[in-house]
């Protein structure tokens, strides 16, 4: 094994405290999903050079197949890590979104097609399944026209929800993942086009089903790490806390000798990290706070505990100046793509 081989393993290895710590769906084993991730990364000279410039970003990933209940076995094709923009990335396909929907009993089930200029494509009206004939064999179907997808729902009603090519052609024109790279270089939108049309449509249609919080934290994820959003609509002054700063309130975490200290700890890092409105710097501390809790925890003489807030940071407040953007920001969040 290589030495970059092995330092990457090491760092995957490294996250199961917080893997465990924020995971959502227990289903989803660390051992395995550390394997995966391993496999993934080292099937390729590049993508292994991306994990040895930017181990964080590995730890990140990893760390949000937890957090959003995901997995990145390759015969279940809901996620993968991805080199991208100089970093690895989770990246979800649109089964995976599906899958999440499906999970959180949203949906019974869905299907995302593509519509080609040759097809029979008609509406039944947006409760009944649509009409879609073609010949699946057949080697000319010509150029894309459209794309729907279809569910249906726990109270056995359909859903369709179409989209004509150009509205998700504009949306990849826009998109930071496409506009922000040279041609051949623009990720899963030039490799994968009919994938990415789908998926775009899912995200879309999403809105429209009965809400599951993992499909919503997925679709977030995909709009800003992942650089699927619309550039245009994010925040102009990119809030959020220092990396250096987590670090470092993460480092007196681990280094806190009694649950006293931890506690003070977890106070007053928590006032810094909130006003800074960043929930991933807040989940990433808090998971922090808690490994170190439960490496401390004894039967405390005077029963003191710690006590972990379940609401996200807060808002920043009236008085600062990022205020205002911040609360057009969350306003505008659900329009993203």
């Amino acid at each position: 094994m290589s030495n970059a081989v092995t330092l990457i393993t090491d760092e995957i290895y490294g996250v199961r405290a917080s893997f465990e710590a924020v995971s959502v769906d227990r289903s989803i084993n660390f051992e395995r999903e550390a394997g995966f991730a391993i496999q993934m990364i080292t099937a390729s000279d590049y993508a292994l050079g991306v994990a040895m410039k930017n181990k964080q970003s590995v730890i990140d990933a990893v760390t949000n197949v937890a957090a959003i209940g995901i997995s990145l076995n390759p015969a279940k094709k809901q996620a993968y890590l991805v080199p991208r923009k100089n970093k690895i990335c989770l990246d979800l396909s649109y089964m995976g979104l599906i899958d999440l929907a499906i999970q959180e009993g949203g949906i019974k089930w869905a299907q995302a097609q593509l519509v080609y200029e040759k097809d029979t494509f008609a509406l039944n009206g947006m409760d009944k399944m649509p009409l879609h004939q073609f010949n699946p064999f057949g080697k000319d179907r010509g150029e894309y026209v459209g794309v729907y997808v279809v569910v249906k729902t726990s109270d056995g009603e359909y859903l369709t929800h179409t989209m004509e090519i150009g509205e998700a052609y504009a949306i990849r024109d826009r998109s930071d993942s496409w506009k922000n790279q040279q041609p051949g270089k623009r990720g899963p939108w030039e490799s994968d086009p009919g994938e990415m049309i789908k998926k775009t449509c899912v995200k879309r249609a999403s809105k429209y089903w009965p809400k599951t919080d993992r499909l919503d934290k997925a679709i977030h994820y995909l709009n800003t790490d992942g650089g699927e959003g619309l550039a245009e609509l994010r925040p102009s002054q990119a809030a959020g806390c220092a990396p250096d700063v987590l670090t470092a309130w993460c480092n007196r975490a681990k280094e806190a000798a009694t649950e006293a200290a931890l506690q003070t700890v977890w106070s007053d890092g928590l006032a810094i990290i909130n006003a800074s409105g960043d929930k991933r710097a807040y989940d990433t501390f808090k998971a922090t706070v808690k490994t170190r809790k439960d490496e401390l925890m004894k039967p405390a003489d005077d029963g003191r505990t710690i006590d972990m807030p379940t609401s996200p940071p807060r808002e920043p407040g009236a008085d600062d100046e990022l205020a205002e953007d911040f609360k057009r920001h969350m306003a505008r969040e659900g329009a993203s793509q």
